[in-house]
């Protein structure tokens, strides 16, 4: 039996506004040979882990931000890489969409054909108080429904109303659908990052490769 395809994907998104760079693996190890070019294009790392299974390097701009992604890969498994060069004299909209836009289109490129995969994961997560739900469909129809419940303008440097909005861009930009809420909590920072975790646990299960059901489409269609 041959060895299963590395599932890896280098994206550039670079735009008036931003310049983003994502190297991606979501089976965690070794990230895309690329990642030996960029390393050096982040001077202060803001979240930075580094273990036998994963290498997880994150800069956004955005403190709080860094904070989710990090979270995200963590506990999805991934090794990323990810540099954001934003905008962020006029404020944190611009960087903090088109982060997720390039994530979600990283994530898209290093799943590839969606066959063999369980597809449909969900997962709980609590933080504490709070507790989240996230249920995702690796469809290929775009579609989120997110309700988390903040209440903060801003949790750290981020503004609160992006939280939502860039889950919203990550389903857009992998093409999945996707359901989080936060179903509890009193505290903002609790709320968001127990919907992050829950996310991460969701896709790590969706993109789960199921054993004897290489090749085929999870779909009764026959094509997602």
């Amino acid at each position: 039996m041959s060895e299963p395809r590395a599932r890896t994907a280098v994206v550039s998104r670079i735009t008036n506004e931003t310049k983003v760079q994502v190297l991606l693996n979501l089976d965690g190890g070794e990230l895309p040979d690329a990642a030996t070019q960029t390393a050096g294009a982040i001077e202060t790392q803001h979240a930075t882990q580094i273990s036998k299974s994963q290498s997880i390097t994150v800069d956004s701009g955005i403190g709080f931000l860094d904070h989710m992604i990090h979270a995200l890969a963590k506990h999805a498994g991934w090794s990323l890489y990810l540099h954001c060069q934003g905008d962020l004299h006029i404020d944190d909209h611009h960087s903090a969409e088109d982060t997720f836009l390039a994530l979600g289109a990283a994530f898209k490129q290093a799943l590839g054909a969606p066959t063999g995969l369980r597809r449909f994961g969900y997962a709980y997560a609590p933080l504490d108080e709070a507790l989240s739900r996230a249920v995702v469909d690796l469809s290929g129809r775009p579609h989120s429904s997110i309700a988390l419940g903040l209440t903060r303008e801003k949790i750290g440097d981020l503004s609160a109303e992006m939280l939502p909005h860039v889950l919203r861009s990550w389903a857009q930009a992998a093409a999945v659908t996707l359901h989080v809420d936060t179903l509890r909590g009193e505290n903002d920072h609790h709320r968001a990052e127990s919907a992050f975790k829950a996310l991460a646990l969701a896709v790590r299960e969706a993109a789960g490769r199921v054993l004897g059901r290489e090749g085929e489409v999870p779909s009764t269609k026959g094509v997602l």
